[in-house]
């Protein structure tokens, strides 16, 4: 049977925690083991007492005893046997660890929480990765209410304490069986674990202090920024609830695939096809970088297949730095496959004209990277 704590200390249920105080003084004066030595009795009733200001101060356990239960009780079975006896705590201790006693510490939530971060995917070319580009992107986030501005309230009031929980935000239930009173512990019902209630919830956001909108924002994407970056835009997420401040958004950058480029960090590469006579004799082309600028590729006389030209200086915007990565045009030689009569004999008589022929290559040569070499290299990059 649970203690009646109130009759101990005698006072009313609706005591303050002064008039407790007040109670527990009195009887400490004429009960403690120091006014009584020797008096078993005298010293039982102090121990009583102070048993009693622990709940009864205790707005947790308090809520307990008004409910008809005992908080205290697995102590009371520890002291008399029973089902105490483990590790200073008794089946109470642990049945309240399975359903959630031990919760009611924890009190109530704040209204007022801050928002989540939000994402988004956009898609550039890259060219605007070269240059840099302001882009307009639609975002779906939650925002301030601005009829209640945040308050939840259509009135703008303060939220009142809830009176179902009396603003702990959590609600207990005792629930008896044949191990004792045990105690359930759970998110108020009224106030959802608020602690507080909003008594004329706006009719716009339902008292939560934000909509939904879907707004237009501009993003300030740098020079050089790589596929699949992300920006960081501080304050532009999800408001949180209650009109809490707003997360941030996050726009997660790709970029589209180029016709003539491909980019490898701050470097960019390129594809040459040089014909064969060509590649012997020496010949240029021009490209159009990605500003516009026309460049002038120079191919070197008996230039070989796989290799590769560098432009210093010619390649990506380094992101937030100065300087630029470098391009690379890569040569691929192209051997004709339909010769026509003319071509054929002017093909013979280089070929008559030459000092030397087809031949097996040795790895010990060291007139150049073997052509395996190379290929290996260009399939790696």
């Amino acid at each position: 049977m649970a203690r009646d704590y109130y009759g101990i200390l005698g006072v009313e249920k609706s005591a303050s925690d002064a008039e407790i105080k007040k109670a527990y003084r009195k009887l400490a004066r004429k009960y403690h083991p120091d006014v009584n030595p020797g008096d078993d009795e005298a010293a039982e009733k102090f121990r009583e007492a102070s048993l009693a200001q622990e709940v009864l101060l205790d707005p947790q356990k308090r809520q307990v005893v008004d409910m008809g239960g005992d908080p205290m009780e697995d102590r009371a079975a520890q002291g008399g046997g029973g089902f105490g006896g483990f590790g200073g705590g008794g089946l109470g201790d642990l049945f309240a660890e399975f359903f959630g006693g031990g919760a009611a510490s924890r009190g109530p939530r704040s209204r007022v929480q801050p928002g989540d971060d939000a994402l988004l995917r956009t898609t550039i070319t890259l060219e605007e990765a070269y240059s840099g580009v302001k882009q307009q992107v639609k975002v779906d986030t939650a925002v301030l209410c601005d009829r209640c501005e945040g308050t939840g309230s259509e009135s703008k009031a303060k939220p009142v304490t809830c009176d179902h929980c009396g603003g702990m935000g959590q609600v207990q239930e005792v629930q008896r069986s044949m191990l004792g009173n045990m105690m359930t512990t759970r998110d108020c019902p009224k106030c959802y674990g608020f602690g507080e209630v909003v008594t004329d919830p706006c009719g716009h956001c339902g008292g939560d202090g934000r909509v939904r909108k879907r707004r237009d924002i501009t993003v300030t994407i740098p020079a050089g920024i790589g596929d699949g970056m992300r920006i960081r835009m501080a304050s532009q997420g999800e408001v949180g609830h209650g009109g809490g401040p707003a997360g941030d958004l996050y726009v997660e950058v790709h970029t589209e695939p180029h016709p003539v480029f491909e980019r490898n960090a701050d470097d960019l590469h390129l594809t040459v096809r040089v014909p064969m006579v060509d590649a012997a004799l020496g010949a240029s082309c021009t490209v159009e970088q990605l500003d516009g600028e026309e460049l002038t590729l120079d191919i070197a006389p008996g230039t070989q297949p796989g290799e590769s030209i560098t432009l210093q200086g010619k390649g990506m915007p380094r992101l937030r730095t100065d300087g630029f990565g470098n391009l690379h045009a890569h040569v691929d030689v192209v051997i004709p496959t339909d010769l026509d009569k003319k071509t054929r004999e002017a093909l013979e008589k280089v070929r008559a004209a030459g000092h030397s022929g087809t031949e097996v290559h040795h790895a010990g040569d060291n007139q150049g990277e073997s052509l395996f070499s190379r290929f290996r290299d260009k399939f790696r990059r």
